[in-house]
């Protein structure tokens, strides 16, 4: 069985729910004097953060994940859940005095979201390190996590051989250019969303041609438009998988991700690793919070039309 070391954040994800549209409460022209308030009759606390949303989605894909994560002293209840779903925890670091990272997610009726994120424990992250890993790794994902963290495993990672896949989600703000031109020439793969890839060629100052001429894969999600990967000179183009009532886009960046690991680790071609990958966030986006959804690997091969190894 592979191993896929994941590195990244640990969070509790509130989740609620405004029952109309961002852009009917919000002045254009007053943008530069904001104070307002959306009322959410719904919210639910759902265990999240990118590292533990992708290796949970490996779980589902009976696949090997190993996170590699800091967590706060109110981790105890998310830890039980993780141990359950049979994930190895040997690579989590707690921080003492410190809380959980947590996300404040709220979503309108378009499936827009404004996040509030409070990092505690993630931003000690770099205390975690790819040289005390023991196990053989076969892929590692770099997602967001702490700046420094994010850095050092990806610098780690290079320096041991590892392939990995730079997926700088919302932290991408956080790097200057030289930062990530140095991300761009270690990884082997990089996904990003459609505005982050936008948002990255302004950055580093290079197009979508010449990043994934950088990198085996350039992948760029573009939600209910399907995604594009960009190998080898040229560009494949992948159908989203249609879903009649999607309930919540929260985790369905990194359930994406997860089985875009599990291609990639598997050898499989890119069409066949994008459509894997869409019907593991079509699978999410019918449930509420990153680790709801609970398909049994039938049901992800009868979507994905075919058997996974």
């Amino acid at each position: 069985m592979k191993n896929i070391l994941v590195c990244g954040s640990i969070a509790y994800d509130s989740i609620m729910v405004f029952h109309d549209q961002f852009k009917n409460h919000i002045l254009p022209d007053q943008i530069h004097n904001l104070n307002i308030c959306f009322y959410v009759p719904d919210m639910k606390k759902n265990y999240g953060g990118t590292a533990g949303n992708i290796a949970y989605n490996l779980t589902l894909l009976k696949a090997n994940a190993l996170i590699m994560a800091t967590h706060g002293e109110d981790f105890n209840e998310y830890q039980s859940w993780l141990e359950k779903q049979g994930l190895t925890l040997k690579y989590l670091t707690k921080i003492e005095n410190s809380f959980t990272a947590q996300a404040f997610i709220t979503t309108d009726m378009d499936d827009n979201q404004i996040t509030a994120f409070h990092p505690g424990a993630m931003i000690h992250a770099h205390k975690n390190s790819i040289h005390d890993v023991t196990d053989p790794i076969d892929l590692a994902i770099i997602s967001p996590d702490g700046k420094e963290a994010m850095i050092e495993h990806a610098r780690d990672c290079f320096n041991k051989n590892i392939p990995f896949i730079f997926d700088p989600g919302q932290g991408l703000p956080m790097f200057d250019k030289t930062e990530l031109h140095q991300f761009i020439e270690q990884a082997n793969y990089i996904s990003v969303n459609d505005y982050e890839g936008q948002l990255l060629c302004e950055k580093t100052n290079l197009s979508v041609d010449e990043i994934a001429a950088k990198v085996k894969a350039f992948i760029i999600t573009k939600g209910s438009q399907g995604s594009d990967i960009y190998t080898n000179g040229e560009k494949i183009s992948i159908d989203p998988i249609k879903i009649d009532q999607p309930v919540d886009p929260t985790g369905c960046g990194d359930a994406y991700r997860a089985g875009l690991i599990y291609g990639i680790a598997h050898n499989m071609d890119w069409q066949s690793t994008g459509r894997l990958a869409s019907v593991m966030g079509a699978i999410k986006i019918k449930s509420e919070g990153g680790q709801n959804h609970q398909p049994k690997i039938d049901d992800i091969e009868t979507l994905f039309g075919q058997k996974l190894s």
